[in-house]
């Protein structure tokens, strides 16, 4: 079933299904490189947030409540064979609760994978960004280094990236965890070593999320490490999804 939410797989026959919510400001050409590095064994389906690419004429949401749902149900509609859901920073919030609402229908994923972002419960360690003034907000999307060069040196670029970065940013810095009890499916969080946005620690804390199995996994690297994919990752993904022939 086709949906706005979500790019298809281009291995059809795929044993299982990987749906990718992105970071803040990213969009399904962040993944479009897994596709490869993932066939044949698992299908790719990025997620397209509303106010990104082929969605880009569409308002921007600004809140995981706003993005739960239709998501949620996008993916109910889709997945016709065991799936698992990843998010990458903003994405991981996103992705999780996500899960807990498939989970009430009976329909949780086989997996969740976290990446990038602290554990929900745990409290903010900077102060939010999404209200600052732009002279001030870009240098600090800049320093992430998600966000092409060529984009934040272009102004008429800018003004049309710029509106759907922020509704991002407001969706992560303004995050509450939803009430509900805890997910039964695996967790696994996945880290860069020198990631300047989350400590292990902070991934480590994952483990109360769920009452089935945690793992934790370390990269090199930034708060993009897993861009690519890096083979060491692209191989853990492999190695954790639940792939039936």
């Amino acid at each position: 079933m086709t949906s706005p939410w979500i790019r298809e797989p281009v291995v059809d026959d795929a044993p299982t299904l990987l749906y990718c919510v992105p970071h803040a400001g990213g969009g399904a050409a962040f993944f479009r490189p897994w596709r490869a590095a993932l066939a044949p064994e698992v299908g790719l389906c990025p997620v397209v947030l509303p106010g990104r690419e082929s969605r880009v004429r569409e308002r921007p949401m600004t809140t995981v409540d706003q993005i739960v749902p239709p998501l949620a149900q996008a993916i109910r509609d889709h997945a016709d064979r065991p799936y698992a859901i990843l998010g990458h920073s903003m994405g991981a919030v996103v992705a999780y609760e996500v899960a807990r609402r498939l989970s009430l229908t009976g329909r949780e994923p086989s997996r969740l994978f976290v990446s990038g972002r602290r554990a929900p419960h745990l409290p903010a360690r900077r102060a939010p960004r999404h209200d600052l003034p732009r002279d001030e907000f870009l240098p600090a999307v800049a320093a992430l280094g998600g966000t092409p060069p060529e984009i934040l040196r272009q102004p008429d670029l800018m003004g049309v990236f710029l509106p759907g970065l922020r509704a991002d940013f407001t969706v992560n810095e303004t995050y509450q965890p939803m009430p509900g009890p805890p997910l039964t499916c695996p967790v696994s969080a996945l880290t860069g070593s020198t990631d300047p946005e989350v400590e292990v620690t902070e991934m480590r804390a994952w483990a109360q999320v769920t009452t089935g199995p945690y793992r934790l996994r370390v990269f090199p690297g930034g708060h993009f490490y897993l861009a690519g994919p890096p083979p060491e990752v692209a191989d853990a993904l492999r190695a954790d999804l639940p792939v039936r022939s």
